[in-house]
């Protein structure tokens, strides 16, 4: 068995890759300590892929730079040279990472959305998706999500601290969905995800509307998916939830029924309050047709700071093999590119994203996030499956998958702050790495005979 393996640590401020190709020998000397086991005949969930989000405020850092540089950084993302990437995810509305507050909608008499305007996504959206698939060779799948109806629709009357959507304009937002996911349709935008609402538990200081699981499930079942399947638009896949992993179980149990079962296909979450593996082992063992799609996460400076780029890249290291181990099946990203301040936003709640973009010098750079995530988009080929693995030890993570090509992929991360000696153990055969202190490695298997 021919063996490629790609490896990347941290040294002096900057990432440092290597490729090396090996192959396995007999474990004639039985060996105990330090294996890691792979076993191709246990077959886990379908990985659809990986992507990232592009929102206004990356549309907007991108537009600050020059044109052939901006292409590189979306070229980094989803070309076949760089990550990979076939999913975007992008913002119903204006979100936080926009550049303020706006709708497609403003005037509450305008019912029947004849002033209906994408001006704001024409401008700083849809062209870069569009160089995206123009990057990948292929008109991927997009989600879209809403942080806020408008702000006549709701309670509070504006799209930020929460609130909630006024029940006499159930009808008019599922309609408003519906007008939404056409227009993108209507301009050459595979949109073939929503979800229902991000971040449904939380009154957030930007765009956000509250949802309680019943008043979820009522819009979804009474509203939202009729007027979907009335617009000729049931090919889309719903996604509920949208928020943070620790009630994922309990949302997912209180909508799905026999009457809503078949209206969604997944759920969403996000990493904001912890790993919370469990929450998702739950959903995928009482629901294992679901869909689980991890649609935001990213490095908050207000809890992570800006200079430690190993605790950075350990948290989606870690979440990601976590995720994908407890049944995950697809990983989107937040902002694919953000300005060095970390936005631009309109509420100053600033974030790191895998490339940081220097407006004043035309320049950007790739964080050790961006080199981390390409461990697992480069390599998990979409519609591989997960397999069957086993760890000596928790500060070596692991997760491994096999291709539709038939080869076989094991991301391993090393948590320690050393080196540490590992040994692949398949089919009675070993393969001996060694892994940089919190260092992450793939090893790409090749399982034709001959």
């Amino acid at each position: 068995m021919a063996v490629k393996v790609y490896t990347t640590c941290y040294e002096n401020g900057k990432a440092l890759t290597s490729q090396k190709e090996g192959g396995f020998v007999c474990d004639s000397e039985n060996q105990e300590t330090n294996l890691v086991n792979i076993y191709p005949e246990i077959k886990y969930q379908d990985i659809s892929g990986f992507g990232g989000a592009i929102t206004e405020a990356v549309g907007a850092t991108l537009l600050e730079l020059p044109q052939n540089t901006a292409d590189d950084v979306i070229k980094s993302y989803f070309s076949h040279e760089g990550l990979g990437f076939r999913f975007i995810r992008t913002h119903i509305d204006s979100c936080d990472f926009a550049l303020r507050n706006y709708s497609a909608v403003e005037d509450e008499s305008d019912t029947e959305f004849s002033n209906f305007s994408l001006k704001r996504d024409e401008k700083y959206i849809i062209p870069w998706i569009k160089k995206a698939y123009e990057a990948a060779g292929c008109q991927f799948p997009v989600m879209l999500s809403p942080w806020s109806p408008p702000a006549f629709m709701k309670t509070n009357g504006e799209k930020n601290n929460g609130g909630k959507l006024k029940k006499e304009f159930y009808p008019a937002w599922a309609k408003y969905f519906c007008r939404y996911i056409k227009e993108y349709r209507n301009k050459g935008i595979n949109v073939s995800m929503i979800s229902i609402q991000n971040e449904p538990n939380a009154e957030q200081t930007w765009d956000s509307c509250t949802y309680t699981p019943n008043e979820e499930k009522e819009f979804l079942r009474d509203f939202l998916y009729p007027e979907l399947v009335n617009s000729g638009l049931g090919d889309i896949e719903i996604y509920i939830w949208d928020h943070n992993k620790e009630r994922l179980y309990e949302r997912t149990c209180a909508i799905l029924d026999s009457e809503t079962e078949h209206m969604v296909s997944g759920a969403c979450f996000h990493w904001y309050s912890g790993d919370h593996f469990d929450s998702l082992r739950l959903v995928r063992e009482r629901y294992p047709k679901l869909k689980l799609l991890f649609s935001e996460g990213c490095i908050e400076y207000s809890v992570y700071k800006t200079d430690n780029q190993l605790v950075n890249s350990d948290k989606y290291c870690h979440d990601i093999i976590g995720n994908l181990c407890a049944g995950m099946n697809t990983f989107i990203d937040w902002n694919i590119a953000l300005n060095s301040d970390g936005g631009p936003n309109h509420v100053n709640n600033l974030c790191e994203a895998p490339i940081i973009c220097d407006i004043k010098n035309k320049t950007w750079e790739k964080k050790l996030s961006f080199y981390y995530l390409g461990h697992f988009s480069r390599f998990i080929q979409p519609t591989a499956k997960r397999i069957g693995t086993s760890s000596f030890s928790t500060m070596i993570e692991v997760v491994g998958v096999e291709n539709p090509d038939g080869s076989i992929a094991v991301v391993l991360y090393n948590r320690s702050n050393k080196e540490e000696e590992v040994f692949l153990r398949l089919n009675e055969k070993l393969l001996r790495l060694e892994l940089p202190k919190s260092g992450i490695a793939t090893a790409v298997i090749s399982t034709a005979k001959g």
